[in-house]
């Protein structure tokens, strides 16, 4: 699954010697450099989590080594050099072990027990999953949600799958009104609540068990990857109305759809809130930035050029 020579995948943790945990965000290296977010800060014995703005300070000030701007996407973000990682946290292994062990020390880990064992009944096999977030470096508190990575295209829309019948057999619950507004808030962006809802309610990747919120993301297999060594330029923001022809990768990170449009026939979102947002023969309205492959000059429609996606959106036209 993991690659030799650069052993990285997104929703990995690497700790810095500096007492810095980045999440993965790319799957090919930077310049010799793993593409990545600031997430976690050594805090005493523990750790302290940051946002995006708190991040993007505490480099800026203390740790400017880790800024990034990405000539081949135009793009600004953190990474690490691989020299600079003492720890490798791999979601994998940090469920293996936990599965081992098979003791849950607080309630979080005793849902995720009875997760695990739901979705195993509805032919999810755990070898295909991992554990990131708050629970892949034991920092999980009473309020944390469960995230788990599927790794493979085929046993994400199985897991998936798993969890919509799940949810029909009242087994686990689907996101009630104060678990949406939660997610909204986090990640809601462009969309107005309604839209949101109308939108999540439908992809079966996120769920809660007993009132704690979990969710699935993919993370692709080395031959499901398309090799986006092209070079970008950004060419301004454009609206666009257009059909979905082609949704098999609207799960991907990031997520991709081929649409009906000949000036920009690809939309590509690097914004979770916008992963499966659209099923083939759908109409969407598509805010984003256009880039231009500078060899090509082949044209795409990106939502979430910035981490934040301020004024970019996928939304069904209804």
């Amino acid at each position: 699954m993991r690659q030799a020579d650069f052993p990285y995948l997104p929703k990995d943790f690497i700790e810095t010697h500096d007492g810095l945990i980045f999440a993965v965000v790319s799957y090919h290296p930077h310049q010799q450099k793993v593409g990545c977010f600031l997430r976690y800060v050594r805090d005493g014995d523990g750790w302290q989590k940051v946002d995006t703005e708190q991040a993007n300070r505490l480099l800026t000030r203390h740790y400017p080594q880790y800024l990034f701007k990405s000539k081949q996407f135009d793009a600004e973000f953190h990474a690490v050099d691989i020299n600079a990682i003492s720890k490798h946290h791999r979601p994998e292994q940090r469920l293996q072990s936990w599965r081992l062990k098979n003791i849950a020390t607080d309630d979080i880990e005793a849902k995720l027990q009875r997760l695990l064992t739901i979705l195993v009944q509805f032919g999810v096999d755990c070898d295909f999953l991992g554990l990131t977030g708050s629970m892949l470096i034991g920092q999980q508190k009473a309020g944390s949600d469960i995230d788990l990575v599927v790794y493979g295209r085929d046993a994400f829309h199985q897991t998936r799958d798993a969890v919509r019948q799940a949810v029909a057999s009242g087994l686990i619950e689907e996101l009630d009104l104060s678990l949406m507004r939660d997610n909204f808030q986090r990640r809601g962006g462009e969309l107005n609540f309604e839209e949101f809802a109308w939108h999540e309610s439908r992809k079966f990747n996120k769920a809660a068990i007993d009132g704690t919120k979990f969710d699935i993301g993919m993370v692709c297999l080395p031959e499901e990857l398309g090799h986006d060594h092209h070079h970008y330029i950004k060419q301004g923001i454009s609206t666009i109305k257009a059909v979905v022809l082609d949704d098999h990768r609207a799960f991907d990170f990031p997520a991709h759809y081929l649409i009906d449009n000949e000036m920009t026939p690809e939309v590509v979102s690097f914004t979770h809130t916008y992963v499966g947002q659209a099923l083939a023969g759908e109409t969407i309205e598509v805010t984003g930035a256009v880039e231009c492959d500078s060899a090509s000059g082949q044209r795409r429609l990106v939502v979430g050029s910035t981490r934040e996606a301020i004024g970019e959106y996928i939304k069904v036209c209804r």
